[in-house]
């Protein structure tokens, strides 16, 4: 039998999740007050960029509307729009912070059956590469991440401190 180290896994195992008494995360995250320890890389008015903790890649980011809503249709014009100009910030800072080649854009509507552990609408913009699909998810049903959530973070606010945004629409 073959092994496989990957020693710096254990930093991302043992990182804390959600704190314990978070009962709602995607509205409690952005009153912690420190977008570090939230994970949150960017804010609009009326919506915010996380990180996944649970990233299918690294950089996989959530679009997520501050209003707490189960359904596409349950925004307003003005919280659609936001969302939507947050998904397509997401795309431009991942493409200029981690050199993406490509993204997965999507929401999981419906709780369980659609694959959503949370009820809270949020999109997921997953950045891909060519060749970051291998053998490892296929055959051994496991995810290897080359880059710590904190390092990530890390990237992508310094791009957007640096102003690397796509210029606002009118």
């Amino acid at each position: 039998m073959q092994q496989l180290h990957a020693y710096w896994r254990m930093e991302y195992i043992e990182a804390p999740r959600y704190p314990p008494a978070m009962q709602r995360p995607f509205t409690e995250l952005p009153a912690l007050g420190d977008d570090r320890a939230a994970l949150i890389v960017h804010r609009s008015r009326l919506s915010y960029l996380v990180l996944n903790r649970f990233p299918y890649n690294p950089g996989h980011l959530l679009a997520v509307p501050f209003r707490e809503v189960s359904g596409l249709e349950d925004l307003d014009a003005a919280e659609r729009a936001d969302l939507f100009d947050e998904i397509i910030l997401a795309k431009h800072l991942l493409a200029i912070a981690l050199n993406a080649e490509g993204f997965n854009i999507g929401f999981n509507l419906g709780q369980s059956v659609a694959g959503g552990s949370i009820s809270h609408l949020h999109g997921h913009i997953v950045p891909r590469w060519n060749g970051d699909n291998n053998f490892m998810p296929v055959l051994g049903q496991t995810r290897i991440l080359p880059q710590s959530l904190d390092a990530t973070w890390l990237k992508l606010t310094a791009a957007v401190a640096a102003g690397k945004l796509p210029p606002a629409k009118p």
